[in-house]
């Protein structure tokens, strides 16, 4: 299982191409081979993915049934614009013109490559630091409610 972990600040050059961080490339020792996806993410951003990870999310999405409506729109949405990336022999990847207008991000914009657990989120820097304006509070009721009851009842509470 790929295990994703770091932050980085990058900039996109004039054609699009971004070039990999190499602490970001070593987690990553096949891409040369294997290959990457990129689509667009839930919120503004878009997300890369290590190609065997990509077969996982689409052999979850043929598992759907594509008799019904929602399915084939969720399908149809999350697939939207996904593309193969190949990295150059110098580290570069060329993120796709189409899904950059989709987000908001054009040549020569600096980024943020996000690690998200087996991801990687491309956010425009200035919307991904926005993310973070909200008082830490609000974290930490977040984690209350998402993983504060997470193992009750396992150890009879």
């Amino acid at each position: 299982m790929v295990q994703l972990l770091g932050e980085y600040d990058c900039k996109l050059d004039a054609k699009g191409r971004l070039m990999v961080p190499s602490g970001l490339k070593k987690q990553l020792p096949n891409v040369d081979q294997e290959g990457l996806v990129i689509n667009r993410g839930f919120e503004k951003h878009l997300v890369i993915y290590p190609k065997k990870v990509w077969e996982q999310k689409i052999e979850e999405l043929s598992k759907l049934n594509q008799y019904e409506e929602k399915h084939r729109i969720f399908i149809r949405l999350f697939t939207r614009g996904a593309t193969e990336l190949l990295m150059d022999a110098t580290g570069r990847i060329n993120l796709p013109k189409s899904l950059m207008e989709a987000v908001g991000i054009s040549s020569n914009s600096e980024l943020v490559l996000a690690c998200q657990l087996d991801k990687i989120e491309v956010w425009n820097k200035g919307a991904y630091e926005a993310l973070f304006d909200e008082d830490p509070k609000s974290f930490a009721l977040l984690a209350e409610e998402v993983m504060g009851n997470k193992n009750k009842g396992e150890h009879g509470n």
